[in-house]
């Protein structure tokens, strides 16, 4: 056993094979270590989080302790897919394997794969077990939308993408299976231990998951919303989500932890309005939006540096101070102006919006699609009625930010793989956030960080912060939303504690890395 550090709040266990995995998983979902949050299972690693830098010692010593030949038992039972055979990169993989496009097809379906560990997105499954001669490396350049039921191979493992999302895989089908529904009574098509039977098709029948779950119609919320109260968003600018703190230790479901990405300005909000620092807010990307108050609400807006405007029915306006509890009164109408600096503002009301929730949080995954829908003109949103009394905070001085903005990084867990000169220039270098960043992680332009090592790395688990390293040596650095497992070296971890201020950079904003103090 090899552990390996994951930022300041994560170890990489390194094992022999994926019998051990299992088995140190089912340990420690058993007996957890103090503080453990999340376990994710992969081929031959298992990661661990924890909820601060002081359990890391306790999580060390608890997982020294564990005998990984302990077996466990997993469920067998089969799953049967229907697969189109239409996948962009089937030449590819026939090219590589040198095989036809048919002898492909005909390796694929042979035999039935098991499922070893969940991942990478809810609903997304690792299969081994195929045919020997499918073993093809992934994409050098991942994919920012892979298809939903994508049938895909990377490696010795085949899966199916649960949903849109970003991916490197090698695509040789599609099938219309609902790989994850949350109205089921286990949402994951496919679980581990399951072995999964590919059948090819020539016509698909689409097969659309059970939306029958419980409706609002007649709870006091929905009772509220047919009133009109609450606040209603007439325009929600670029973009704009709920978001609380998120949905830890889901991760061995394919769940990232979510939520918003600068927390300590999302608790600031709360903070104002009184509301408990978990409750939901509105995070909103470069301004823009625009709320009409049903009636009297205590607001309050922080993080980016924007303007607040508040209009009256009679067309008064007046001001309104950022990182401020202010009164929107009924019929008013806030407007926020696009931010002189910074990316992200949070928007709080007294009582907290009482949207349902989902795997005990009420923020949307833009990964996994968990989560409230995306808010757009005439969403409204029902205010909860206010529990205990709690004071209204004081107004509070915006966090300053710098330029360019100096993240701390903790190297590993797959340093190794890139040599010290790599390491050093990326602690070195001056790093632009690109336009194709958002909520699942900065992708960032500078100098390429090469590797030293030639292969391919088993997909492993990941977590908020890591900077992943894909072949062209441009880093991601994860956000919130970020895939639970990936199959890139992560070169180092940024410290928890400075992920808040990488959620306020724009694209084409300047960021450095220094090595954290021990």
């Amino acid at each position: 056993m090899t552990l390996r550090p994951v930022g300041d709040r994560g170890l990489l266990v390194e094992l022999p094979g994926l019998l051990e995995v299992l088995s140190v998983q089912a340990q420690l979902h058993a007996d957890p270590a103090d503080g453990q949050v999340d376990v994710v299972a992969a081929a031959r690693t298992v990661l661990v989080t924890v909820q601060a830098a002081s359990n890391l010692r306790a999580l060390r010593n608890r997982l020294l302790s564990l005998d990984p030949t302990v077996p466990v038992e997993q469920e067998d039972a089969l799953v049967t897919l229907e697969v189109q055979y239409d996948g962009e990169d089937l030449a590819e993989v026939a090219r590589r394997s040198g095989l036809s496009e048919e002898a492909v097809v005909s390796a694929h379906t042979s035999r039935p794969w098991i499922a070893s560990f969940g991942g990478f997105a809810p609903g997304f499954a690792y299969l081994t077990g195929g045919d020997p001669r499918l073993e093809v490396p992934r994409r050098e350049t991942p994919r920012t939308a892979v298809p939903a039921g994508s049938v895909a191979l990377a490696g010795t493992f085949s899966a199916v993408y649960p949903r849109v999302s970003p991916g490197g895989w090698q695509l040789i089908g599609h099938t219309d299976a609902v790989l994850w529904d949350t109205h089921r009574e286990a949402p994951a098509l496919i679980r581990p231990g399951n072995r999964v039977r590919f059948v090819a098709v020539r016509d698909r029948v689409l097969v659309r998951a059970d939306a029958s779950g419980p409706t609002p119609t007649g709870t006091p919320d929905a009772t509220r919303a047919a009133r009109g109260e609450g606040l209603a968003v007439v325009h929600p600018g670029l973009s704009s989500t709920l978001q609380d703190l998120g949905r830890p230790g889901h991760m061995s479901l394919g769940v990232a932890e979510a939520g918003a990405l600068d927390r300590s300005a999302a608790r600031q909000a709360n903070r104002l309005v009184g509301n408990p620092a978990g409750a939901a807010v509105i995070e909103s990307l470069n301004g823009g939006l625009v709320l009409e108050a049903g009636e009297d609400h205590v607001v309050a807006v922080t993080g980016a540096d924007v303007g607040l405007v508040i209009t009256a029915p009679d067309g008064r306006e007046r001001a309104a101070l950022l990182c401020a509890p202010f009164l929107l009164r009924g019929a008013e109408v806030l407007r926020q102006s696009a931010p002189a600096s910074g990316l992200r503002t949070y928007t709080a009301v007294r009582g907290g919006f009482a949207e349902e929730q989902t795997l005990g949080s009420r923020s949307t995954d833009t990964m996994s699609g968990l989560g409230p829908a995306p808010l757009v003109a005439g969403s409204r949103l029902v205010v909860a009625a206010q529990g205990a009394a709690s004071a209204v905070g004081v107004p509070e001085l915006p966090r300053p930010l710098a330029s360019p903005e100096i993240l701390r990084v903790i190297p590993g867990p797959r340093d190794d793989w890139f040599g010290a000169e790599s390491l050093e220039r990326l602690l070195a270098a001056d790093w632009t956030v690109t336009a194709q960043s958002d909520r699942i992680g900065l992708r960032l332009d500078g100098p390429a960080l090469l590797r030293t090592r030639e292969g391919e790395l088993l997909s492993e688990g990941t977590m908020r912060g890591a900077l992943q390293v894909p072949p062209s040596g441009r880093p991601v650095l994860f956000l919130a939303d970020h895939p639970v497992t990936g199959g890139y070296p992560v070169i180092a971890v940024v410290v928890s504690a400075d992920l808040d201020r990488a959620a306020q950079l724009a694209p084409g904003s300047v960021m450095r890395f220094r090595a954290a103090d021990s």
